[in-house]
Formats: structure tokens, C-alpha cells, sequence
């Protein structure tokens, strides 16, 4: 061979030394293999979540002690491979490369092993040592799937552990595996895919042709791969550093075999396929699985449907029929005896610092605070229908539906997403492909009620209306989610010229939901929406505090209703005085906001609480315009922020603005003038 080739048919040996201080573990696999529940089993509360430097990628670090050692651990982006198509596939694989973990434990779904090892025939390829772990064996089990894990190891010349992450005591034989690869010299002689033999000697030719030119620490047969499988960034790379003869050598062999891209695919299938016929044994032609028998009805399109609705009125129900009197008792029990207390306690100082902690801080806050229990059980709803495979189906079921808005099943799961926040849903449109579909969904996101806006009904709707407060609170969240649909049907046509596209996704299996994931769910949650209220509400919360006292302590006379009633005559459209647009526009900030700004307004620590007394002075009439608005008013600062990083224009994102300041304030005049000549 010429010097600079490489003999690509020889097993590609990894030796590693023993490890010092903390080792570094990279967590990785496809969406829907259990990465987060076996991540939190192992770190607990010990671990950071924020994002990738320069990305909205969700990055999650934590820790854990085995054996009196403390190791670090990194749960990277769930992706099907790692070829430079998404921001999470570029982070997987460049962490790999450039951060050089001690170990990198790959998880595959045992019930679906085809699919899940196309990432570990990349994996087991790069430098790092590997481990793969073969989780959800119950759910196999439950398939009729059988798995010989000693087979799949001796073909795969890595480690394989079987194991249920859902069930702590299958971890053991994991955390000994993990001290063993990094707290010992290893060699691993790994079995890698190779590319079909039609192609090998484009493969040998593309290594002769790279030779000493791949920078480090890139592996030199990893990079041949990529650049046959058209790899844009690769491709950049070695076209910045190969001298131009060299490259236009690379160029010309590309364009021959522009086929080569089938050629990697296809060995790997053919990998794949030669260790499932070794390792798995498939249940018998004919039996129906669990996960088929439930599909029957939670994918059929007209029972499909039927479930969903009720789901999700179920999700309703229990929200606010156990939210709400939790919300009560946590209000007259806690924060109202609390800011009391306070008072008293601050009896002799000055008034107007007695009147910023009280009115202030406790009458902002405290009033945001109140709408924890609601979320803890929102939260934890959605986080077992996420968790037991729910999810899937209901964006299967939702896809002729969406077609009437341009969009697809797929566009369906950001949009759910936005119950909790319209942060996560606008991001999440990432796993729509056509960019215009992309779009449409961003700007209809924020139009789905997120928990901070149904938090605000549940908070008034029992004050003005009673028993019947359910039925109000679920009118007006079906309301604005019609205003969705017929918004989406007219931008689609207008902005988008009815354009549609094809829908393609994974059905999980089902599984018995992680009682462990779903509470660190809830957790991180609930902990993001108490900094929330300790940082950016406490902050507005003081601000308008002292516009309400400057400049002489009287309300009326202040600097704050002076700005409300330059807005006042938009609001009184809708049924408003100046305090209620105050609160509306405060909003802007955080949803939760308009209570903050109510409870300083109006004393949200008085004995009757801050509902009871708005219900004493506005009309329901006035209340359900309000709530309208509130429901469809602007985006929170933090949505808008990333509609713009997501769209990269701020062309979009005021058109967003826009859009629902007409949609809101339209909606919310109407809905009041029509209550109104009913008499309420």
C-alpha cells in the first residue's frame, strides 16, 4: 500500500488507562430509550440542568459515588446518529471527539434493538470506550422479545448489560461494569460495521487520499466515512486543511460515487442484522403485543380521537378539581398568615418599607406562589403520559386534524408541550423538517393555554363563578384553542399558500411509567418556577410596587396609574379599569405577573384574599374578558426571546406580537360585550 493509506479491514483496537480523580461519563442514545430515567436514577437532586454553550439544546451534568468514588456524568442530546443534520447529532458526537469521556455508555431500547443499534454501529467507531446497556428488558419481555446479552457481547466485543431502569436494584451490575472499564487498563477490540464490499475500495482510495491531513482528535477512518456520506460539516473541515490539489482529487471520487452514502448505510444494516440474528429471539409469527392490543383504540382515527379528548379532560379535571382547593389552603394557610405575621413583626418601622415587603414582596410573590400546588399536578400528569408512550398516539391521532391547519401529527407534540410552557414548545418545533410548517407552528405555539395563564384561571374563575368555575375555565381553554385551529387554517393559506407535508414517526412501546423520572420532573420544574418567582416576578413585583406608591403614596395619584390610564381606554373595550391593563401588560414579563401585580394593586394578603376581592368589584362579565385577554395576550418575554433565536428574525417575531395583540384584544372584547348584553 502507498504511504498515508490505511489497512481499513484490521480490528480497530481502544486501549485505555486506568482513570484518576473523577471519570468522565457520557450518556448516550436514541429519543425513548430511557436515557433520563436511568440518568436520574444515578445522579438523584445531584445534577445541573441549562443548556449547550451557544445552543437551546438542553444540557443535564450531575454526580454520583460508587465504591467511594465520585464520578461525573453527562446525559447527552437523544439522536438517531451522528451525522451533522441537527444541533443535537453535532453535540453527541463532538462532545465524543473533542471532550474524550472515560467511558461512553450507550443505551438501546431491547424492545425495538434493530433501530436503536444504528447509533451504536457509529459509536462503537469513535475513540471512546464503550458499554452498551440493553434497557426496557421488561418491555421486551412483556413483547414476547427474548435477548441472549452474553451473544450480543461476544459479537459486539464491548460490554453489554442488560437492565430495567425503572426498577433500582437491576443498577448494580451497571455501576460495577462502569468501575471496571474506567478504574482499569483496558483493551477493547470492538466488532465495527464495514462498508459494503462494492464500496471498500472507494473507502481505501479516500484514506490514501486524506493521509496525515485529518486533524486531531478526529479519528482518520471515521472522517473517510463521513465524507463519503456527505457530512457538510466534515466536509468543511477537511476542505479548509486539505491542500486544493489533494482536495480536488476527494472532490472527483465524491462525485463518482455519489452512492456511497447507501453503501455505509447498508453495512451497518447488514452489522445490525448479523447481531440480531445471533442474539434476539422474536416472538411467534401472529401474537399480538400489549402495545398492539392498546393501539387498537389509542391510534384508531375516530376512537383515537375520542380517547384523546378524554385524556386530556381528564388532565383538566384533576388539575383544578384538586389544584384549586390546594391552592386555597396553601393561600389562607400559609401565605396570608404569613404576610400577617410579617406585618406585625414590622409594626414599628416605616411605613413605606413595611409597604414593600408586605404589599410589595409577600402580596406579589406570595399571590404567584399559590398557583404551585396546580402546577405540581399539571406536571405530573403530563409527565406520565409522556412517560408510559402516551404521547406518540395522541401525534398520530392529531394528524388529519392538523392537515386543516397545513401541518402534521409532528407539529402536534411542540404544540402539547405548550401546556406546560410555550418555551419547550417553541423549541421543540425542531423535529418538523419543512421549514414553513416550522414556522407556522412557532407562531401558533404561544397560543396554547401554558400553565402560568391556566394557573391565572384557576386563581380567579372559583371567585367569580362558583361551582361552575370547571366549565368556565375549560370553555375558554377550548376557546383559545379554537382561535388556534382557525388562525392556523387562515396563516396557512395566506402566509403559506396551503402547502402540506409528510408525516413520519417512532411509536414507542408502551411501558410502566418511572415513578423516579416522573417526581425529578416535577421537581426541576416546580424548582425553575420558585426561582422564576424569587428572581423576575420578586423583581417586577418591587418595580411596580414603587410606581404604585410614587409619587406621594397615593395609588390613585401615581406614577402607575398614570400609565395605565394611557392604556385605560383600550381596556375598558374589554370591561377594564386601569388596574386590570396594568396587570395585563405586566404580564409581558411573565404570565404570572398579572396576579402579582393585582395582589400589590388590591393587598393579596388581606384576610378575604386577593380573589375573593376582585370578585367583590368587577363583573363576571369584566372577569371573563380579562381572562380571554390574558388567555391569547402576547407572548412572555422568555417566548419571545426564542421565537427570535428560533425563526433567527425579528421579522417573525413582531409579526407573532402583532397577531396576538389583535387576536387578544378582539377576543376579549367580544367575549365581554356578549357577556354583557346576557346580563352578567
Amino acid at each position: 500500500m502507498n504511504a498515508g493509506c490505511h489497512d481499513t479491514g484490521s480490528p480497530q483496537t481502544k486501549k485505555h488507562l486506568a482513570v484518576k480523580g473523577s471519570p468522565l461519563i457520557a450518556l448516550a442514545g436514541q429519543p425513548n430509550v430511557g436515557k433520563s430515567t436511568v440518568f436520574n436514577l444515578l445522579t438523584g437532586l445531584n445534577q445541573h440542568v441549562g443548556n449547550w454553550p451557544g445552543k437551546t439544546v438542553e444540557r443535564k451534568e450531575g454526580k454520583f459515588k460508587y465504591a467511594g468514588r465520585e464520578y461525573r456524568l453527562v446525559d447527552l442530546p437523544g439522536t438517531y446518529s451522528l451525522t451533522a443534520n441537527s444541533p443535537e447529532e453535532l453535540i453527541t458526537r463532538d462532545f465524543i471527539l473533542t471532550e474524550a469521556p472515560d467511558l461512553v455508555v450507550a443505551l438501546v431500547n431491547a424492545a425495538n434493538l434493530e433501530r436503536s443499534l444504528y447509533l451504536v454501529a457509529e459509536l462503537i467507531t469513535l475513540p471512546a470506550p464503550l458499554v452498551v446497556v440493553l434497557n426496557m428488558m421488561d418491555v421486551a419481555g412483556q413483547a414476547g422479545i427474548t435477548i441472549e446479552a452474553n451473544v450480543l457481547e461476544a459479537a459486539l466485543g464491548v460490554p453489554v448489560i442488560p437492565l430495567t431502569a425503572t426498577h433500582a436494584e437491576s443498577t448494580p451490575h451497571l455501576l460495577e461494569s462502569i468501575k471496571k472499564m474506567v478504574t482499569s487498563d483496558v483493551v477493547q477490540t470492538p466488532r465495527v460495521p464495514e462498508i459494503r464490499a462494492d464500496h471498500q475500495e472507494i473507502l481505501d482510495k479516500m484514506l490514501c487520499l486524506l493521509g496525515e491531513f485529518v486533524p486531531s482528535p478526529y479519528p482518520e477512518n471515521w472522517v473517510a466515512l463521513k465524507l463519503l456520506e456527505g457530512d457538510r460539516e466534515i466536509t468543511q473541515k477537511m476542505q479548509a486543511v486539505l491542500p486544493p490539489d489533494r482536495w480536488g482529487q476527494i472532490h472527483a471520487l465524491l462525485k463518482d460515487h455519489d452512492d456511497a452514502m447507501l453503501a455505509i448505510a447498508s453495512g451497518r444494516y447488514e452489522w445490525i442484522g448479523r447481531l440480531t440474528r445471533a442474539a434476539v429471539i422474536h416472538p411467534k409469527i401472529g401474537q399480538i403485543s400489549l402495545t398492539d392490543r392498546l393501539d387498537r383504540w389509542a391510534a384508531h382515527p375516530v376512537f383515537g380521537l375520542v380517547l384523546l379528548g378524554f385524556i386530556l379532560g381528564l388532565v383538566f379535571w384533576l388539575t383544578f378539581s384538586l389544584g384549586s382547593p390546594a391552592q386555597q389552603w396553601f393561600n389562607t394557610q400559609i401565605i396570608t398568615p404569613f404576610g400577617m405575621m410579617v406585618n406585625s413583626w414590622l409594626a414599628g418601622s416605616a411605613g413605606w418599607l413595611r409597604s414593600l415587603i408586605v404589599d410589595g414582596i409577600i402580596g406579589g410573590v406570595g399571590s404567584v406562589l399559590t398557583f404551585l400546588p396546580i402546577l405540581i399536578i399539571f406536571f405530573a400528569t403530563f409527565g406520565f403520559l409522556e412517560d408510559v408512550g402516551y404521547m406518540a398516539r395522541a401525534a398520530y391521532v392529531m394528524d388529519n386534524f392538523m392537515h386543516w391547519m397545513g401541518l402534521h401529527g409532528k407539529s402536534f407534540l411542540p404544540l402539547f408541550l405548550g401546556f406546560g410552557c410555550n418555551v419547550p414548545a417553541v423549541i421543540g418545533t425542531r423535529v418538523i423538517d419543512s421549514r414553513k410548517s416550522r414556522l407556522l407552528t412557532i407562531l401558533l405555539a404561544p397560543f396554547v393555554p401554558c400553565t402560568a395563564r391556566m394557573a391565572v384561571l384557576a386563581f380567579l374563575a372559583p371567585a367569580f363563578f362558583g361551582s361552575q368555575a370547571i366549565w368556565v375555565i375549560w370553555g375558554l381553554v377550548f376557546f383559545s384553542l379554537f382561535i388556534l385551529v382557525v388562525l392556523g387554517v387562515v396563516l396557512n393559506r395566506v402566509l403559506f399558500k396551503g402547502e402540506r407535508s409528510a408525516f413520519i414517526m417512532e411509536m414507542p412501546l408502551y411501558h410502566i411509567p418511572n415513578l423516579r423520572t416522573i417526581g425529578m420532573l416535577i421537581w426541576q420544574r416546580s424548582l425553575s418556577f420558585v426561582k422564576k418567582a424569587g428572581t423576575i416576578i420578586l423583581l417586577i413585583s418591587v418595580v411596580v410596587w414603587a410606581l404604585s406608591v410614587l409619587p406621594d403614596g397615593n395609588i390613585e395619584h401615581s406614577a402607575l396609574a398614570r400609565i395605565g390610564q394611557l392604556v385605560e381606554p383600550v381596556g375598558r373595550w374589554m370591561g377594564m379599569d386601569w388596574k386590570l391593563t396594568v396587570a395585563l401588560l405586566t404580564s409581558f414579563v411573565a404570565k404570572e405577573n398579572a396576579i402579582a401585580t393585582l395582589g400589590i394593586l388590591f393587598g393579596g394578603v388581606q384576610d378575604n384574599g386577593l380573589s375573593q376581592t376582585l370578585a367583590t368589584i368587577y363583573s363576571p362579565a369584566t372577569a371573563l374578558g380579562f381572562l380571554t385577554v390574558s388567555l391569547l395576550f402576547i407572548p412572555c418575554a422568555a417566548t419571545m426571546s426564542v421565537i427570535r433565536q428560533e425563526t433567527g428574525s425579528w421579522k417573525w417575531t413582531f409579526v407573532n406580537i402583532g397577531i396576538m395583540l389583535v387576536v387578544s384584544i378582539a377576543a376579549g372584547t367580544a367575549v365581554y360585550q356578549i357577556a354583557s348584553a346576557l346580563g352578567l
